[in-house]
């Protein structure tokens, strides 16, 4: 238990239904499904969609989710990928021709098709209760009315604009500049498109006019999508990845997710005895850091669409893992994990949502980059995803842009199982961090003992394998960034909050539910 002496939050109980999200309308409103006799599918798909409007940077019709599902009265879990394609007229060697070496937002090429509105009619029409016309009516009504702009919201938003298209500025910003802390935020063109969708279901997407306002804005920016790419989008079902990690199952979505990632990141930090090192040491973080580096790296080499990816045994091995962990030096930091690991590869917003009856979903939405693509419809202002970008441009590699192929993506929702029996939903945001994230919570809840709510506040660090710096919150002190430094890393205090999370457990011998929600965040956990 918390000292209370100290500011920070306690977590949240209750006993008939559960919802933790970034933001507190989305979580009452799914609450409110809770309450009108929907499940936990009802509330997740009602709070998701209105993040869009709460969290408009974040979120949205254009982009993509994945799904972790519990039935109720069961403990097998079920996935959803509604993650779109490219479309089938991409050509990798015509990108490389015009002299692209990688897919930037914005680029037409980095718009796949969004998959997250399959996705949500699905989940609703297999999993749902109350019908999609009631999860959807609170986010019709508050894009129709708009919401006043929340803090972290506002921080995030204000330095954005100049990259995105003119449909996109009028759309997203007010009078040409970012919508500032407390002005209300509506989106009335997407409200439009939630009714349709509503009554006539997917086919009000990806076909009749809300597709012709896309096709149009697509064909303008150079797009090769057509009819065809959106008519024949399906999120698929699927059963979760599992790993271990301190005698509990890790459930994680399978690839083209980084949940592998994930998995690799546990296996790795099973060779080193983490709590002997002390919470908040330089030497766990430096571990950490270095199984992040090795984990990202074969995460880089391996990780595609699921129809492309042949390594997911080798990515799951623990001996994998282990030959990793060797090539870790105790206060050193590795300068390439790429040439060190090569022997070892020789063979390469978020909403979680508990119900009365135990049906449990964690469920993750996103546009990737801030505004995603940057690029917004003319007429209704469905703001394109930029989850192209995942892709790469390298001759034969697994995750090698193509016609009809899903791109590596980074958001992952997952789940806990302990002696067979899922106690435990819940995500980690923030892009490339979130494989890191989930070990970094697990590893505060198994081995440091942490209540949810403390394993979400402690303060992190992230090894960015894209700048290849050592990022550490204010939370540790110049002291521990300094020996951090003696080891070789290249430390930096980021400019903001890493990630964000949510996390519902459930104590199925008493019958309660426990929630947190990131303070790096505006959102909340409540029950009844």
């Amino acid at each position: 238990m918390r000292d209370f002496q100290f500011s920070g939050r306690s977590p949240v109980l209750a006993t008939n239904g559960m919802v933790a999200t970034s933001h507190p309308l989305a979580a009452q409103e799914a609450l409110a499904i809770l309450k009108a006799g929907g499940n936990a599918a009802d509330a997740a798909i009602a709070g998701a969609v209105l993040l869009g409007v709460c969290e408009p940077h974040m979120t949205g019709l254009g982009g993509d989710c994945f799904a972790l599902i519990k039935p109720a009265g069961s403990d097998e879990v079920t996935t959803l990928n509604g993650s779109g394609r490219a479309p089938a007229g991409v050509d990798a060697d015509a990108l490389r021709d015009a002299g692209l070496t990688k897919i930037e937002a914005g680029h037409p090429a980095s718009i796949t098709v969004p998959g997250a509105v399959d996705g949500f009619c699905r989940l609703s029409e297999k999993f749902g209760r109350l019908g999609l016309d009631r999860s959807l009516a609170p986010a019709i009504h508050y894009f129709d009315e708009g919401v006043p702009v929340a803090p972290r919201v506002s921080r995030d938003i204000a330095p954005l604009g100049d990259q995105m298209n003119d449909a996109a500025r009028e759309y997203y910003l007010k009078d040409g500049r970012a919508v500032s802390l407390g002005e209300r935020f509506p989106l009335p063109g997407q409200a439009e498109v939630l009714r349709r969708i509503a009554q006539d279901g997917r086919d009000a997407f990806y076909d009749g006019e809300v597709l012709e306002d896309m096709l149009g804005t697509l064909g303008s920016i150079g797009g090769m999508h057509t009819a065809g790419d959106f008519a024949t989008t399906e999120a698929t079902w699927g059963t979760p990845i599992i790993g271990d990690y301190g005698g509990h199952e890790v459930l994680e979505h399978r690839p083209n997710g980084q949940g592998i990632t994930a998995l690799l990141l546990l296996n790795i930090l099973k060779n080193f005895d983490l709590k002997s090192f002390g919470h908040g040491s330089a030497k766990r973080l430096h571990i950490f850091a270095e199984a992040t580096k090795l984990a990202y790296d074969a995460r880089n080499r391996f990780l595609s669409d699921p129809d492309h990816m042949t390594r997911l045994d080798h990515f799951l091995s623990n001996d994998t893992a282990e030959r990793l962990a060797a090539l870790i030096e105790p206060t050193k930091a590795m300068a390439s994990p790429t040439a060190l690991s090569e022997d070892v590869h020789k063979d390469t917003v978020l909403i979680t949502v508990v119900d009365r009856d135990g049906m449990a979903v964690s469920l993750i939405y996103s546009i990737f980059a801030s505004f995603g693509s940057g690029i917004a419809s003319s007429k209704f202002g469905i703001l394109f995803h930029n989850r192209g970008s995942g892709f790469n441009l390298t001759p034969g590699h697994p995750n090698e842009v193509g016609p009809g192929k899903r791109p590596m993506h980074t958001i992952i929702p997952a789940m806990r199982k302990t002696n067979g029996i899922v106690d435990m939903a819940f995500g980690v945001m923030g892009g490339q961090y979130q494989a890191t994230g989930h070990a970094r919570v697990l590893t505060n809840l198994i081995d440091f003992g942490m209540d949810p709510q403390e394993a979400i506040d402690a303060p992190r660090a992230f090894a960015d394998p894209i700048d290849g710096t050592l990022q550490v919150e204010a939370g540790f002190s110049d002291s521990i960034c300094a020996e951090l430094e003696t080891f070789g890393h290249k430390v930096v205090r980021p400019d903001g909050p890493i990630g964000g999370a949510q996390i519902i457990q459930m104590d199925r011998e008493r019958g309660v539910l426990i929630g947190a929600s990131d303070p790096r965040k505006d959102g909340c956990a409540i029950g009844y």
